[in-house]
C-alpha cells in the first residue's frame, strides 16, 4: 500500500505491518483513504479528526433543497407595496427558490377576478423575462394563485 505521512509527505509503498507501526510511533492511526486505487492509499492521521472533516465536507456538498416561498398580494395593493413584493420575489428567485404568488379575494372582491388577474400581471411585468411559469394562474374558491421559478 502507498502511505502518506501526517504532514502530507509521501512515505512511499510499504507493507501493512510497517505502516501500522509507523502510525503508532507517531501516536496516530492508519486510515485507508482510497481502497480502489492500485496500490491502495493509506494516510497516517488522527481517525476522529479524519471522520469529522469528512462529515463536514459531505454536509457542504449537499445540494440546496428548493423551497416554495409565498408572496401575498391584494386587490387594492399600492404601487410601492407592489414594487417591494416584486423585489422580494426577485431575491427568492435569485436564491433558486420557487415563488407562489397568491391573491385572496374576500367578499365582494370575488366579483372582480379580471382586475385581480391584472394586478398579478402587473406584478409579473418587470420580472417576466427572468422567470418561467411552473403552474399557470388559476382561480379556486376566492384565491388566485400561480407558481414561478427562475430560468
Amino acid at each position: 500500500m502507498f502511505v502518506i505521512g501526517s504532514n502530507g509527505e509521501k512515505l512511499g509503498i510499504m507493507d501493512t505491518h510497517s505502516a501500522i507501526t509507523k502510525a503508532k510511533e507517531s501516536g496516530l492511526d492508519l486510515v485507508e483513504v482510497s481502497p480502489n486505487a492500485n496500490p491502495p492509499v493509506c494516510k497516517i492521521v488522527d481517525f476522529g479528526q479524519f471522520q469529522y472533516s469528512r462529515s463536514k465536507k459531505q454536509k457542504t456538498n449537499k445540494p440546496k433543497k428548493v423551497e416554495i416561498k409565498g408572496i401575498r398580494l391584494s386587490l387594492t395593493i399600492g404601487k410601492h407595496d407592489l414594487e417591494v413584493k416584486r423585489n422580494q420575489a426577485k431575491k427568492f428567485l435569485s436564491q433558486k427558490d420557487k415563488v407562489r404568488i397568491e391573491l385572496m379575494l374576500r367578499g365582494r372582491e370575488r366579483q372582480h377576478v379580471n382586475k385581480a388577474k391584472d394586478v398579478v400581471n402587473e406584478f409579473l411585468s418587470e420580472i417576466i423575462d427572468d422567470i418561467s411559469i411552473e403552474q399557470d394562474m388559476r382561480y379556486m374558491s376566492g384565491k388566485l394563485s400561480m407558481i414561478i421559478k427562475s430560468k
